[in-house]
């Protein structure tokens, strides 16, 4: 029985690590692009499925750059700039490729100074070259460009796209939380690139929605075997804990895409995301309210505990959905969570007879050791035995 249970423990403690890990596609590093045009480096961007290439020469203080995304309409466009002065759209200096009135491919400079209608105008590097690319739905966009602060190696860059192009004027982008998170820090010589605010929201969302479903099933099937005994109260809670916290990131994060896209709002979502948070913060509070396993009140504290637990799962699953509904990502990541919550079912359905077949066999091994009262092979004790 022990091995058993050991065996059933490092399971779940591997899925739960293989679930968890934020795998991450370095696809860029497959893109290829006419001219033989080759960089140093290349990252995957976490969000709007965009890519960036890149080489720099700090002696020249020149970068040369390759932004590869598709617009959400073939008529649309694709920016990728850097703002010298903040994190935001705001104050950014943009590079923006589109199709002209003419079918050709053509790259305008913008100072992004609000949200209003651009204005073609300089910016604040130098352009050397630029030029664009349609195939496949998939804009690339082809830059090189002059920085006037020789010796900085870290910039902020903002990229974004949009779906139409009027009179020669890229339109308005959609304000989905993909497109606000579109934002963070580039390290122009170690090749790195860091998320602004939110991060990589589709790891956030699958971890959460993940992490509680995998605490129960540790609960509820590790608890069974006595040689798991403490160890499935620790990663229970590992998970639970985990789960939470990363659920108040989350919810902070809504919360300031909700102040930032004023007159967008998902109310479905939001008012979830806030019964969500009511429910975890309260079960929480589980862990200080605990009382010893013989206490009287154990009973009722198992009710509110497995029930409030359900619920939250429930609610979780739901609202990740609910997430996949705005911000609209690519079928590959709906599937991969259904595929993942499948599969955590049909875990816990396999365990839940295995913690039967488990419970039946202990029940029924603890009865036939059971001494007999007063009875010996159904006779009585005063019942003459024959000789």
């Amino acid at each position: 029985m022990a091995s058993s249970s050991q065996l059933l423990t490092t399971f779940l403690l591997l899925t739960t690590i293989s679930l968890f890990s934020p795998s991450q596609s370095a696809t860029c590093t497959s893109q290829t692009f006419t001219g033989n045009r080759l960089y140093t480096f290349c990252n995957d961007l976490p969000s709007l499925n965009s890519y960036l290439h890149w080489a720099y020469d700090s002696a020249q203080s020149t970068l040369s750059i390759a932004f590869v995304a598709a617009p959400p309409q073939p008529d649309g466009w694709v920016s990728w700039a850097i703002n010298p002065t903040a994190t935001g759209m705001a104050g950014s200096q943009a590079l923006i490729a589109f199709r002209d009135s003419k079918g050709g491919m053509t790259v305008k400079t913008y100072n992004i100074s609000s949200y209003g209608p651009l204005t073609e105008s300089k910016v604040w590097y130098e352009v050397k070259q630029s030029s664009a690319e349609f195939s496949g739905g998939v804009i690339r966009l082809f830059a090189t460009i002059v920085l006037p602060e020789k010796g900085r190696t870290t910039v902020n860059q903002v990229w974004q796209v949009g779906p139409s192009v009027t009179g020669g004027v890229p339109d308005k982008h959609d304000f989905l939380p993909e497109n606000l998170n579109a934002r963070g820090s580039l390290d122009l010589l170690r090749g790195q690139s860091t998320a602004g605010a939110g991060g990589n929201s589709r790891t956030k969302k699958r971890n959460l929605g993940i992490m509680f479903p995998v605490g129960i099933i540790i609960a509820r099937y590790l608890r069974t075997f006595p040689s798991a005994d403490p160890a499935w109260f620790y990663l229970h809670v590992f998970c639970q804990v985990s789960a939470y916290a990363i659920g108040v990131a989350g919810w902070g994060t809504g919360l300031k895409l909700g102040s930032q896209s004023k007159g967008v709002t998902y109310s479905n979502h939001r008012n979830i995301g806030i019964a969500l948070f009511a429910l975890a913060t309260v079960q929480i509070f589980a862990l200080l309210l605990r009382p010893k396993k013989d206490h009287k009140y154990r009973f009722y504290w198992n009710i509110y505990h497995h029930g409030f637990g359900y619920m939250i799962v429930i609610l979780g699953i739901i609202n990740v959905f609910k997430g996949f509904d705005i911000l609209k990502p690519e079928a590959k990541w709906r599937n991969a969570y259904i595929v993942v919550i499948a599969v955590l079912g049909g875990i816990a359905l396999l365990l839940e007879a295995i913690t039967w077949v488990v419970v039946l066999r202990r029940k029924k091994s603890s009865e036939s050791t059971k001494p007999y009262d007063g009875f010996n092979n159904g006779h009585s004790r005063q019942e003459r035995l024959a000789p």
